[in-house]
């Protein structure tokens, strides 16, 4: 027997998109919050660098708007970008409010202690706060504390979302998002979740690739199932890389935050010659599309596997104190990052492209919204900007909240959907399948659809994918799921997502760089948007 849960609202997501929605919930709604791991374990999470916003006076949004739209190549939304940037500090301000510990310093002037402002690559100004270098756990865990308190909000961690249902209209076609199907990991059970609205706010999918700074949850659900449940997509040709990750066989997934290069760090070759100046006239604080064909360029150029980024000119008191997380987990490994360089590598990180949605994080398909980098919202363009993810996951989450609950009345009690049915399904002797699929597929998105890409591998890339799509529909139909299946089922949609968006712009922007096409247009430039048949 399958269980059915009815609330208002169910977040698909335990980020800082999804808990901040809770919150702003809290108390006004019904909410289910559904994590497919420990409720902290997110992108946001891992997150090193911090949040940029308009803090200091010096500072000005006019000039945090002009660097998003510089770094977003032609593609941002001026609108998006406005809002976002105009609402960063009341966004910051509420986290104060939550508890996050922000670092300070002292301010010589008056004696006391304002809050500790870097710059990372793009930006004009220091304007990125920050908890040391691990903002993102602290954020996290500030919310994760609130939102175990907050009234009327159920959390359902260890569950992973299969499928959004939608209603069905008098003539058969698809009406409103009315909840999702979950498997209850523990438990190997799904369970139906109704709810009068859906949030998605499952992160990205940037697990598509071999190598990545993002956790193992990254892997595009919440736009695999916007997808089929017939929301538009935008921009899925943009994955950005992020320059540093360290390079370790052990050291899986660990980035090293971009703030470091902020502070003076040097990126050299083995040899130890610096080369950033002959790509950009900003060196280091290049945005980090360039930086990492940069690094991607000389790797290739000279066969290393690896460059170094070097701090080590500075003060050790100095490293110690603003980059603690990066130097005690560089010395786990063997770097002493105060006296040697760190061996990187560029490595995917963020989904710049997404669930298409107004500023409200209302999709095209009724009842269904979706917010932080799930979505595309315009603010991004064709790269983002550094620290500029989080703020939007904050700024999208409370004007979500807003509309939600001004809409709530209007939205009508979802009827009882079907349940969840494997009565026809056997157990699958053939597991291999699923990590063979999962290792090819990581590896052509590596080698084809990466940081440098042509329409041949483009083609080559589309025709492994289109297999894959059809070996996993013929497993997923015959076998009971598991976590792996679903999770391979959705990197493999996103997969042809991106690489159908790749393979539609005839130019280089921003992230997407082609030796075919290597300028940029000067007219026409659009969004790739796709839409699901039928619409």
């Amino acid at each position: 027997m399958t269980d059915t849960t009815s609330y208002d609202v169910l977040i698909v997501g335990s980020g800082a998109a999804g808990l901040s929605l809770a919150l702003e919930l809290s108390g006004k709604a019904s909410v289910a919050v559904i994590s497919k791991g420990r409720l902290e374990e997110s992108s946001t999470y891992y997150a090193q660098g911090g949040i940029a916003a308009v803090l200091d006076e010096t500072d000005s949004i006019k000039s945090h708007i002009q660097d998003t739209l510089d770094a977003g190549a032609g593609l941002c939304d001026p609108k998006a970008v406005r809002f976002i940037v105009e609402n960063g500090r009341k966004a910051i301000e509420k986290l104060i409010d939550y508890g996050v510990d922000f670092s300070r310093e002292d301010n010589p002037d008056n004696g006391g202690q304002e809050y500790h402002l870097t710059r990372e690559g793009g930006h004009s100004h220091r304007r990125v706060i920050h908890a040391a270098d691990a903002t993102g756990r602290a954020v996290e865990t500030t919310l994760v504390e609130r939102v175990m308190k907050a009234q009327g909000v159920t959390l359902l961690d260890h569950h992973l979302a299969v499928d959004l249902i939608r209603d069905k209209l008098p003539d058969g076609a698809p009406g409103r998002c009315i909840g999702a199907y979950a498997l209850d990991i523990r438990n190997d059970h799904v369970s139906v979740y109704r709810a009068r609205t859906v949030v998605l706010a499952t992160g990205g999918a940037s697990k598509v690739y071999l190598y990545t700074s993002n956790p193992d949850g990254s892997t595009g659900d919440g736009i695999a199932m916007a997808w089929r449940a017939g929301a538009q997509v935008a921009n899925m040709e943009f994955t950005q890389f992020h320059p540093t990750c360290l390079f370790h066989p052990e050291a899986k997934s660990f980035l090293i935050t971009e703030a470091l290069r902020g502070e003076g760090g040097r990126l050299k070759l083995i040899d130890g010659t610096r080369f950033m100046k002959q790509f950009d006239k900003r060196g280091e604080l290049a945005p980090r599309d360039i930086v990492a064909r940069a690094i991607d360029h000389e790797m290739k150029r000279t066969g290393d596997e690896y460059v170094l980024l070097d701090i080590s000119h500075k003060p050790a008191e100095f490293i110690t104190e603003h980059f603690p997380n990066v130097y005690r987990r560089c010395l786990e490994f063997g770097f002493d990052i105060t006296k040697e360089p760190i061996p990187v590598v560029p490595a995917a990180h963020y989904t710049c492209g997404g669930v298409v949605t107004d500023l409200n994080g209302r999709t095209d398909v009724e009842g269904l919204y979706a917010i932080g980098e799930v979505a595309y919202t315009g603010l991004h363009g064709a790269n983002r900007i550094a620290s500029n993810s989080l703020l939007e996951c904050l700024v999208l989450s409370a004007s979500c909240g807003t509309d939600i609950i001004e809409q709530l009345d209007s939205f009508p009690e979802p009827p009882m959907p079907a349940e969840w049915d494997e009565s026809w399904v056997r157990d699958s002797d053939e597991d291999v399948v699923i990590s063979h699929n999962w290792n090819e597929l990581r590896h052509f998105m590596w080698d084809y659809v990466g940081i440098v890409r042509t329409d041949k591998r483009l083609e080559r890339a589309k025709r492994r994918v289109d297999l894959l799509l059809g070996e996993i529909a013929e497993y997923y139909g015959n076998f009971r799921i598991s976590g792996d299946l679903l999770e391979l089922r959705n990197l493999a949609v996103v997969a042809d997502l991106i690489i159908r968006s790749a393979m539609s712009r005839k130019e280089s922007r921003g992230l997407h760089y082609t030796l075919d096409y290597p300028e940029s247009k000067t007219v026409a430039i659009e969004p790739t948007v796709l839409s699901p048949e039928g619409k």
